[in-house]
């Protein structure tokens, strides 16, 4: 089998740098015979590439520990679906996982657009830059199908990862990551030709809002994995490769928001182009970091001689992005200028250079330590109150920007206009942020911000939605109406409920901690948690323990949770949260607990109000996302005829 697979790999490698060399060559002698072979090849990688997928699967599946791969990240005991998910759980697993998204990514983009000439002729040799260097890696530098002489068993999964939760969270991330190279191929290719105008952006919308989806949600599942695995009580813990992950999803929102302006008023190109080379190259980033080693992560994989490929070729994409929007940078000016500093284009413009200030400031909290010991020698660390202190500062005006872009004008709004518009939310902001000030959140002014401004947020939006039904007579019409635009307000929705969730759960949480022994009692946040006992587990690959714990709110009972440990037979200990999910508080009751002396227990108590918001919100974000990217006949239509006439003939 594993010939069998070097051999597909080999071929896939063939292909995407024909695509290269001979779509270069076609782009440039305009030859469209040969421009279509280079399609083809494309196109045909994926299959390809699929069959070396397919095999390392099963591989996996079997346990055929004859594979190095299959005997570095599996084991016999450990079940079936845990065993196919160390596709990605290593590092050749998810360079060829990579391959697979993106010849699969290019080949749908080109079928979709093969009949636009002149806008793929130089977006196939981008895509085949990047097919190449991926091949390459797993060709000839970190292939999955080494061999070795059978040993008695594998090594196992690190535990945390035996969780369903990680049979999407990776997957999804790099539907994200990877997704983002097509809306970079046709800016790239855009630039190589010189057609600069917004067809390359429609071309790619919808590619952009699902890779932005998809990274989104795979940031959601993985911050509700961490959550209910490792065991601490959060969420999000500012873990270099979290923040990897972060980073290009911030870019490529801000993205999506600046390319709304150039298609309304044509403005924003140099902008556009290096928005999208930067969510491009922050997912490269990412990429790096997580097979380089470069950092201690829970996320990372060790030490290998594929850090110092990735980090060449994460310059050499820089290079080129940088010199091609340099090179193209006449046909890039507009004669539109901002009219106004109280705009809607003004208030995106403000959004925009928060969220890039966001992912650069994050971008050097990820930086620096590399840095610092590369430099100097010395380890150094970038804390929670670096991280937390800009994204209040970046964040809490974001959010106060979500109310307000809708709101506003296009062009110039006069003062009268403004005072008229935000009435209603700004009462209902002001109304709210008394009323919490009496109830006593006045303990974290973050906190208190972020719920005032989400008030504003939402009445902001929903103000829109009553506007737009009285006119559009219903609210499903009024959707179907500008998909685009309610669909974001949808996801607006969505990134309030985030909001809130996490005020709730970080700024307004109640940690308690003590040894108990049966029959005694801890009391956080109006519940009473009470210990009964110790009883024994066992998995189909760990034994373990739990603890008994009663949990009352005043004198009713309320739930009975289970904290515990997991000792895994090759793979070592786990902690095991047991959660009480209160429907009152929308919040949490979660519980670790860590063997003491004799029958005792060391009880670890979170009460976290509001954070199922979170999760909710991810429902709500893929509902406006899905409404957004959902097609619609008229704005296509009008797309045509505004490029129709204008459309060059094809050159090949």
């Amino acid at each position: 089998m594993a010939p069998l697979g070097r051999a597909a790999l080999l071929l896939a490698f063939g292909l995407v740098a024909y695509a290269l060399v001979a779509g270069s060559y076609a782009a440039w002698k305009r030859r469209r015979r040969l421009a279509l072979s280079a399609q083809n090849a494309l196109m045909a990688a994926f299959p390809v590439t699929l069959i070396a997928a397919v095999v390392l699967l099963v591989a996996l599946g079997r346990r055929n520990m004859t594979f190095v791969y299959v005997w570095q990240h599996t084991s016999h005991k450990l079940p079936l679906g845990y065993a196919l998910s160390a596709f990605w759980g290593g590092q050749e697993g998810s360079l060829l996982l990579w391959l697979l998204v993106l010849t699969g990514y290019a080949g749908l983009a080109v079928w979709l657009n093969r009949r636009s000439r002149e806008l793929m002729a130089w977006t196939v040799p981008v895509f085949g830059l990047v097919g190449v260097f991926f091949a390459f890696m797993l060709c000839f530098v970190s292939s999955p199908f080494n061999v070795q002489p059978a040993p008695g068993d594998g090594r196992g999964m690190v535990p945390s990862l035996q969780n369903p939760y990680m049979l999407a969270h990776p997957p999804l991330l790099y539907l994200g990551y990877v997704g983002l190279t097509v809306p970079f191929a046709f800016a790239m290719g855009a630039l190589l030709s010189g057609r600069t105008d917004e067809r390359w952006i429609v071309a790619t919308r919808r590619w952009t809002l699902a890779a932005w989806t998809f990274l989104g949600v795979g940031q959601l599942i993985g911050a509700h994995w961490a959550y209910v695995e490792i065991g601490w009580g959060g969420y999000y813990a500012w873990d270099p490769v979290e923040n990897a992950a972060l980073m290009p999803w911030l870019a490529s929102t801000a993205f999506l928001r600046s390319v709304m302006i150039q298609e309304k008023r044509g403005m924003l190109k140099v902008w556009n182009m290096v928005l999208v080379a930067i969510a491009f190259n922050l997912s490269l980033f990412g990429t790096f970091l997580t097979r380089s080693g470069v950092v201690d992560s829970i996320h990372s994989f060790s030490q290998s001689p594929i850090g110092g490929w990735f980090l060449g070729f994460l310059a050499l994409m820089i290079v080129l992005s940088v010199a091609l929007i340099r090179w193209r940078l006449p046909l890039l000016r507009t004669k539109t200028k901002l009219e106004s500093l109280v705009s809607r284009e003004a208030t995106f413009l403000y959004n925009n250079l928060l969220l890039v200030a966001l992912a650069l400031t994050i971008l050097w909290g990820v930086l620096y330590p590399i840095l610092s010991e590369a430099v100097r020698g010395e380890t150094r660390t970038v804390s929670k109150p670096y991280y937390d202190f800009f994204l209040h500062t970046f964040g809490l005006p974001l959010l106060l920007l979500m109310g307000l872009g809708p709101l506003v004008a296009w062009r110039r709004a006069s003062l009268r206009s403004l005072g008229k518009t935000f009435l209603v939310p700004f009462a209902a902001a002001v109304v709210t942020g008394v009323a919490l000030l009496a109830l006593g959140f006045g303990s974290s002014w973050p906190g208190l911000l972020a719920y005032t401004f989400s008030a504003f947020v939402a009445a902001s939006i929903l103000l829109e939605f009553v506007r737009g039904r009285a006119a559009a007579g219903s609210v499903f019409r009024l959707i179907a109406r500008n998909r685009r635009r309610y669909g974001g307000y949808v996801v607006h929705a969505a990134i309030v409920l985030l909001a809130i969730g996490i005020a709730g759960s970080s700024a307004y949480q109640t940690v308690r901690e003590r040894v108990l022994k049966p029959g005694q009692s801890i009391e956080a946040a109006g519940y009473t948690l009470t210990y009964g006992g110790l009883t024994g587990v066992k998995g189909a690959n760990y034994t373990g323990f739990r603890a008994l714990v009663d949990v009352r709110r005043g004198r009713s009972h309320v739930a009975s949770l289970s904290p515990g440990e997991n000792v895994y037979s090759i793979e070592g200990p786990a902690n095991e949260a047991s959660i009480y999910h209160d429907p009152r508080s929308v919040g949490d009751v979660f519980t670790t607990a860590q063997l003491a002396k004799g029958n005792k227990i060391d009880l670890k108590v979170f009460v976290k109000p509001l954070i199922n918001l979170i999760w909710v919100a991810g429902f709500v974000f893929v509902a406006g996302a899905l409404i957004a990217m959902w097609p619609d006949a008229v704005e296509q239509r009008r797309l045509a005829a505004r490029y129709a006439a204008g459309a060059a003939p094809a050159g090949i």
